[in-house]
């Protein structure tokens, strides 16, 4: 009989991080079946979703408050189909304002945790370690000074490395050939996976990019946002600009770029583009957060290195004026010199990788018969 396990992930990010999962569980045991609450990129590795991420991810407390009835329907749905399925296992990625409620009700109904993507409770809700300790049965670190944050608490989790080290190492080598430089240099703008975010910011990376003749202007388009909204925007901006259904291809080629804040960041800078950070969010969110959350950076480029290696223009400095001011400061050599070495600091804080594979053989040893 297979082994079955039922998977939540409720952002782009983590559709990534879960399918990559997904493939390595599937290469210890091609029997496994698995279900769950994810995206695209978990549906083609194999998952039966149950729900879309674009029905869980909302950003910001005012947000979140407005889609309430939807979450509750979320939690309801997520229940109704474990309690049918009943999986070996649930394995949550990340999202942990859903997935802490979830794993609290599965550890009380007597099912197996696995928290692969540990909560950040280093930068708020510390007390989420509380419940970490009470309900998850094993938790995996991917940022390097996760572990001893959590030993703390008295939680041993396992520090498995980051993933996104295997994810874009896959990527460079299955893609070595087509990878060309092209020979206009390359701005990319990577606004968000979502529309909020995409609305947010867009229009002030476009303005900003109109100084920039001698760069192609290339937008890394989201499969969470309709191409109408790109196509609205881009028509008010007037900035002639490409849009990339690929956010990897463009980093591979890009030369500099604006980003918002998230595992982009992260993304970008193990593609080795010099970056800068921008994030404006609704303004009751962002007060709110801002008055809740404890670390000095909102790029994890920053807070991994525990340094200011890329700029962030955050709320409201994120002008035109000021982004335009610091990507042109990313051309000028000592600043390429100094990021390009905190970059390769960062590859090596990072480690060698293996996560998804770390991960899956302490997955697949718990809940062996």
């Amino acid at each position: 009989m297979s082994r079955k396990i039922y998977i939540i992930a409720g952002e782009p990010s983590g559709d990534l991080h879960g399918a990559h999962l997904v493939r390595a569980l599937q290469r210890q045991d091609p029997e496994i079946e698995f279900r769950g609450f994810g995206g695209p990129k978990m549906k083609k590795a194999g998952v039966l979703l149950d729900q879309d991420i674009d029905r869980l991810s909302f950003m910001g407390f005012a947000e979140i408050i407005a889609h309430l009835p939807q979450i509750f329907s979320n939690f309801s749905l997520a229940k109704k189909n474990i309690r049918t399925w009943n999986p070996d296992a649930i394995v949550y990625v990340d999202f942990p304002g859903f997935n802490m409620r979830m794993a609290k009700w599965a550890h009380q109904n007597g099912y197996k945790n696995f928290y692969y993507i540990a909560p950040q409770a280093w930068a708020w809700k510390a007390n989420r370690a509380h419940s970490i300790r009470k309900y998850v049965d094993e938790l995996f670190c991917i940022l390097p000074f996760e572990k001893e944050f959590f030993r703390q608490y008295g939680i041993d989790a396992h520090y498995v490395g980051h993933p996104l080290v295997d994810i874009i190492a896959e990527f460079r080598e299955n893609h070595k050939q087509e990878i060309v430089k092209e020979q206009d240099r390359i701005l990319a703008l990577l606004p968000g996976s979502r529309s909020q975010e995409v609305k947010n910011v867009l229009p002030l990376q476009l303005k900003a990019a109109k100084n920039f003749r001698d760069y192609q202007i290339f937008i890394a388009q989201s499969p969470n946002v309709s191409i109408d909204l790109y196509q609205k925007i881009l028509d008010q901006a007037g900035t002639e600009a490409i849009l990339e259904k690929s956010p990897y291809d463009l980093l591979s080629r890009a030369d500099l770029a604006a980003v918002s804040s998230g595992t982009a960041t992260l993304e970008t800078a193990l593609f080795r583009v010099p970056q800068v950070v921008c994030f404006k969010g609704n303004q009751l969110s962002y007060h709110i957060a801002k008055n809740l959350i404890k670390v000095p950076y909102i790029s994890l480029v920053n807070l991994i290195m525990d340094e200011k290696v890329v700029s962030e223009l955050i709320q409201s400095e994120l002008k035109v004026k000021n982004l335009e001011r610091e990507l042109k400061n990313l051309i000028l050599p000592e600043n390429l010199n100094r990021i390009q070495n905190s970059y390769k600091n960062l590859e090596k804080r990072l480690g060698v990788g293996g996560a998804a594979n770390k991960t899956a053989n302490i997955i697949l040893s718990r809940i062996s018969d």
